[in-house]
């Protein structure tokens, strides 16, 4: 996709949509001594999602997983929904729109395998890591350069905001404090 294309479409996004393992995170499942799983969550992506909220973007997460760490991190980071266990992400795609009367248009979506495709394929700006398939590669309009759980996330936000005009008024904010 040209990278006209790419404005266009980033002009018009009003919610991020997040999976989690492969992109918030590295996509490593870490288990400890007694079982508890743990994960870890890159901070720029965090801060972030603080400058999406912070320009009245919203967020959530769609994710095949459960798991408590994910609820916390959504807690810490104000996202506003947040779907786990979902073995049909479309149904929790279509729930969010339904809530909040959104458009397709109006959604940027970061997956990153084959049970994200069907989102992929539904939003506006569909997003995905260098190490995904193929196959969801084609769905995406945007690949980043850096990888899942190492600042992906943190890139299609900082994309979108600078796209939109919102990235310097961010700054500005920082730099007042």
């Amino acid at each position: 996709m040209r990278y006209e294309q790419i404005i266009e479409k980033a002009k018009k996004i009003k919610w991020f949509v997040f999976d989690v393992d492969g992109v918030l995170t590295d996509g490593k499942i870490i288990y400890d001594s007694e079982g508890k799983e743990i994960k870890m969550f890159y901070v720029k992506d965090g801060i972030g999602i603080h400058m999406l909220n912070m320009v009245g973007i919203k967020t959530a997460i769609i994710t095949g997983r459960s798991s408590e760490i994910v609820e916390k991190r959504a807690r810490e980071l104000n996202i506003t929904e947040v779907f786990q266990n979902s073995s049909n992400k479309l149904i929790h795609y279509n729930e969010l729109k339904e809530k909040y009367n959104l458009k397709d248009e109006e959604i940027l979506y970061i997956g990153d395998d084959i049970v994200d495709i069907p989102v992929l394929k539904r939003v506006g700006f569909g997003a995905t890591v260098p190490s995904a398939p193929e196959e969801v590669k084609k769905y995406a309009i945007y690949i980043t350069n850096k990888e899942g759980g190492n600042g992906a996330v943190r890139e299609v936000i900082d994309l979108v905001l600078k796209i939109q005009g919102k990235y310097d008024e961010i700054i500005k904010k920082y730099c007042e404090i």
